[in-house]
């Protein structure tokens, strides 16, 4: 569904900082990106997303260039979650989700019943619907993720790109949102590419891992393979603890330490 095809990138005046990636990811999967600070992992989604145009390679979407469409009907392919949304105005939580639908309205045309019917079909999938009315700027962190997750699911994008979606919640908001992503991959079909620092995350809602340093893929392929002590090591120089967790029911990563 999604082929990033060789892929290299680099910033003006700078080194290239992706070169030559490479990955698929396959309709109704959870795709994890990892990788250190610095390893290219937003400047890549945002390849994906067309916010930038790759040096060499490119990226496709069910066959089509994404470089080729426009910021409307790639809208309708691609919904993007960003680290933290900020509203500029007293925006309800309706209206946020309701912004999702701009793709699908004309030039001046104004949301319909059935645009707030799928936004509050999506607040409901989220566990928002009782948020509606409050206004955006007055939810906690953890609200506010699951209204801009209601958002993209309200756009009806084929794919969910979520740029480190846990960054500034607790424990308690993580462990929500993880669930959250699963159960919309389970029930919706939805397609994701998650980009995280989180290992654990990674390992509790990923089937597929994509491992990113220095610009350069590591290692793709299913989770278990993946994310083991050797990759851990390659790309955070750090030793690690990888294995299952009894009761968690998938691999856990526990540092040990800095690599000397």
């Amino acid at each position: 569904m999604v082929q990033v095809d060789n892929v290299s990138f680099a910033y003006e005046g700078t080194q290239h900082v992706l070169r030559d990636v490479a990955f698929e990811i396959r309709r109704g999967t959870i795709v994890g990106l990892l990788g250190p600070n610095g390893s290219g992992k937003s400047t890549l989604l945002r390849i994906i997303d067309a916010m930038l145009r790759p040096a060499r390679g490119r990226v496709l979407i069910d066959g089509r260039d994404v470089s080729k469409l426009t910021r409307r009907a790639l809208a309708r392919q691609v919904a993007v979650i960003p680290q933290e949304t900020h509203a500029t105005f007293a925006f309800s939580a309706l209206d946020i989700v309701l912004m999702g639908r701009y793709a699908h309205l004309g030039p001046l045309q104004l949301e319909g019943a059935d645009d707030l019917r799928t936004a509050r079909q999506a607040m409901m999938a989220t566990g928002t619907a009782d948020l509606e009315s409050r206004s955006f700027d007055t939810l906690s962190g953890g609200e506010k993720q699951r209204v801009v997750v209601a958002g993209a699911l309200a756009q009806t994008s084929d794919v969910l790109l979520l740029d480190e979606p846990t960054a500034s919640l607790d424990l308690r908001y993580q462990l929500d949102l993880a669930a959250l992503l699963v159960s919309l991959n389970r029930d919706r079909g939805t397609t994701m590419l998650l980009s995280t620092h989180d290992l654990n995350l990674a390992a509790a809602v990923c089937s597929e891992l994509v491992l990113l340093r220095a610009g350069r893929v590591v290692a793709a392929g299913p989770t278990d393979t993946v994310l083991t002590t050797d990759t851990v090591r390659q790309l955070y120089d750090v030793e690690a603890d990888v294995q299952v967790h009894a009761r968690a029911g998938h691999l856990t990563v526990v540092p040990i330490g800095r690599r000397d």
